[in-house]
């Protein structure tokens, strides 16, 4: 079961309890494809605004300008929730706790709230060796929270298996259009978080989808608010990315308005199914 936890420094964005005692921001700042100077402005005026929660990756090749919107964000290091995830080449034990230090060092920061598995690349055959090098990050106490990425029910019934530990998170493709309704029931057997990448869609059509435009302008709110409401009315973490302030602050403000059971059958129509999604088995899927 995910349950809800107040956090009194950041009282407008709640969060959700997590399988190994850490807690969660219900929304948090996506920052692929960001680089550089837009990437630290994005971050830090997130941050400023009231973002808890802020995502990046080896992969997005960000992590430094991520790690200075941080620190010149002037919001004490405890009030946030920072994750990050490593790329295949850190597949194995040891080599995830090479790419932990690597991405603290890029970050200049001495903890990650989370570190994950960017992606299973079944074809690698070490996904399991790269969840026990994160399972034992968790038992050392340097991370506070261990997650994957992309991953499907076998990968998670593989790694579980040889562990015994269940995800905090699982980060997938995920928005009104890509529901992952198989997905996210198993999430919720194992108490694991789903986490969205993508969340308002990878293009502007579901922003411009009529049934979302009617739902938006009935409650004097923007596409995106819609959209990333429907994720955290559903207990899911949506990770919008955005660099312009007025969408940072929009993407935050979805907490004071309630979707009615009308409005969510309605979004739930848009579905496409699972086969619309990334498949995470296919070789061309993954870093």
């Amino acid at each position: 079961m995910i349950t809800e936890a107040i956090d009194t420094n950041a009282a407008d964005v709640p969060r959700l309890r997590l399988l190994h005692g850490h807690s969660i921001p219900r929304l948090g700042l996506g920052t692929w494809p960001m680089l550089e100077d837009e990437c630290e402005a994005a971050v830090r005026f997130a941050v400023q605004s009231g973002y808890r929660l802020v995502d990046t990756a080896f992969q997005y090749r960000n992590e430094e300008a991520v790690g200075r919107g941080i620190r010149t964000a002037g919001i004490p290091r405890s009030e946030l929730f920072i994750s990050s995830k490593f790329n295949k080449e850190a597949h194995s034990i040891d080599g995830v706790q090479r790419a932990y230090d690597e991405s603290l060092r890029k970050l200049g920061l001495d903890y990650l709230d989370m570190f994950m598995c960017h992606w299973p690349v079944p074809a690698l055959g070490k996904y399991v060796d790269a969840w026990k090098g994160l399972v034992k990050l968790l038992e050392e106490g340097r991370v506070k929270a261990i997650g994957v990425s992309n991953f499907k029910h076998s990968h998670l019934k593989e790694i579980i298996g040889a562990t015994g530990v269940a995800p905090d998170v699982n980060q997938i493709q995920l928005s009104p259009d890509l529901a992952r309704t198989g997905p996210r029931a198993v999430h919720g057997l194992l108490g694991t978080v789903t986490e969205a990448w993508s969340p308002i869609g990878r293009s502007s059509g579901l922003r411009s989808d009529p049934t979302i435009i009617e739902i938006a302008r009935r409650l004097n709110k923007s596409p995106a608010q819609i959209l990333l409401r429907w994720h955290v009315q559903q207990k899911i973490v949506p990770i919008p990315q955005a660099s312009d302030p007025l969408w940072i602050k929009q993407n935050l403000s979805v907490f004071d308005f309630s979707l009615s059971a009308d409005a969510m059958a309605k979004i739930r129509q848009l579905d496409k199914g699972e086969g619309a999604a990334r498949d995470s088995d296919m070789p061309e899927n993954g870093h």
